[in-house]
């Protein structure tokens, strides 16, 4: 996992990983990964460059970044259980709950073991599965957007 997320880290910041490319990540959404433990992955976006005209951070940057937190997630569980699929979101839930009105960050964390051992056998003997994630992000230790997100992933 160290391996994959310095690879994703240093993919992320120059928009060259196979996580920015597959998504098309535009440059002023995603600056950096925050911090990628076993457990958790954080995206973090400026929001000088996702400002709306109240002078906080534009909806669908927040959505955009959530939904990226899902899939950057997923993308890495994929390695490292050595499995080439395709990632899609099906469909998500955002809630606004305040707004955002610094840099911001988008956290999801890794699914218990027991789902991800479902998810994976199911993966492998269908072909295709579906997890659902959660993502948020915090404004001064409040939360201000919560995101869930189903994803279905095809292998190659």
């Amino acid at each position: 996992m160290i391996y994959q997320t310095q690879l994703l880290s240093r993919g992320v910041q120059r928009g060259r990983s196979p996580f920015c490319r597959g998504l098309g990540c535009p440059q002023f959404l995603l600056s950096s990964l925050a911090a990628c433990s076993g457990e958790e992955l954080t995206l973090k976006a400026p929001v000088g460059a996702n400002i709306n005209h109240k002078h906080t951070a534009f909806a669908g940057s927040l959505n955009s970044l959530v939904t990226l937190a899902g899939w950057g997630l997923l993308w890495l569980i994929l390695r490292e259980l050595d499995i080439a699929a395709n990632i899609i979101i099906q469909d998500s839930t955002c809630n606004y709950l305040r707004p955002v009105t610094r840099d911001f960050s988008a956290s999801c964390r890794k699914p218990d073991p027991a789902n991800i051992n479902k998810f994976e056998k199911t993966l492998r003997t269908r072909g295709k599965a579906r997890l659902e994630l959660q993502s948020e992000i915090h404004e001064e230790g409040k939360a201000a957007v919560s995101f869930k997100g189903r994803y279905v992933i095809h292998l190659s």
